[in-house]
């Protein structure tokens, strides 16, 4: 297991290399360069030449991509353009950990509530239960993410206002001592969080679905049954087992994308976590911010690939890696 692991990494090391290589010649192909964000009415345009000449703009691409290159491989992405000259990795450190508590609760709750909906529709197949959920399931599968966050702040913050509409906490909430402050801040997190599970939920209990309907028609299952086993414990300790087996892959591949749709999530909400950093660093043409942040999504997609490998193998002891 830990030669695979090792093997894999070291395959992930040149793929993210060319991630982020192709990220830099990409992003200055774009119209535009950092030297705009500082350009305002009634500032000499001298002042643009002289960000370029001190970025290090005005060399030729392939200079500039060496030294880019040198940096990286010391472990320094350089500093913002857009956040006065603050270290890149300073940016992503106060930003990344609220991205990743937001991710982390939505891939909780999506294989919580997709497991358990998954397993009701099987057991209860063809019934008006059954056909609720999934009519249900589908209905809010095919919702767009941004969409529905508006109307969550519309109906349970604007019209009902039940949950806050954004922020991470209330003004003054260091005063309400560390109970208080970690309540409130689970407080702001329930819509977006609602609004990322519920879609990945739905998509998750389809699969269950069918993968449950799959297994409980297998022989060992009537086997079961046919011994006097109790029902639950044919459902929960046979069957869906090995129900999960193919759902085990999308724990790991589901990670990118729970990411990526919370920096969506993030702007809409006014999270100050990556989301909020990504898209200030696009308008600005924040070059080291912008490949930083292709950066920490690479990794992710290679961590989420690695685990669910990992997972699968120590679910189905058939497979070796």
């Amino acid at each position: 297991m830990l030669t695979y692991i090792l093997k894999r990494l070291l395959v992930a090391v040149p793929l993210i290399f060319g991630v982020l290589t192709l990220t830099f010649f990409i992003i200055r192909l774009a119209p535009g360069d950092p030297a705009a964000f500082f350009i305002q009415p009634g500032i000499s345009p001298n002042v643009a030449m002289q960000i370029r000449e001190q970025y290090g703009l005005n060399d030729p691409l392939l200079i500039q991509y060496v030294k880019w290159l040198g940096h990286v491989l010391q472990g320094d992405f350089g500093r913002s353009f857009s956040r006065a000259q603050q270290p890149v990795i300073e940016v992503i450190a106060s930003a990344l950990p609220i991205t990743v508590t937001i991710a982390l609760l939505t891939l909780v709750a999506n294989f919580t509530f997709g497991i358990i909906i998954g397993v009701i529709s099987a057991v209860r197949q063809n019934s008006f239960l059954d056909r609720f959920l999934t009519i249900t399931a589908l209905f809010f599968y095919s919702m767009p993410e941004f969409w529905f966050a508006l109307m969550m702040i519309i109906f349970f913050a604007l019209r009902f206002p039940l949950f806050p509409a954004s922020g991470l906490n209330e003004v003054g909430a260091e005063g309400f001592g560390p109970l208080g402050f970690a309540i409130d801040r689970l407080w702001h997190l329930v819509l977006p969080v609602t609004v990322l599970s519920i879609n990945g939920a739905a998509g998750i209990a389809r699969y269950v679905r069918g993968s449950m309907l799959e297994v409980i028609r297998q022989d060992y299952i009537r086997t079961a049954r046919a011994k006097g086993l109790p029902e639950r414990l044919v459902i929960f300790r046979h069957a869906l087992r090995n129900a999960l087996l193919p759902v085990i892959t999308l724990m790991g591949s589901s990670l990118p994308f729970i990411f990526s749709g919370a920096l969506f999530i993030e702007v809409i909400f006014a999270f100050p976590g990556m989301g909020r950093v990504t898209v200030e660093a696009i308008f600005a043409r924040d070059y080291p911010l912008i490949i930083a942040n292709t950066f920490i999504s690479g990794i992710l997609i290679v961590f989420g690939n690695l685990i669910a490998d990992v997972l699968y193998a120590v679910v189905d002891p058939r497979i070796k890696l």
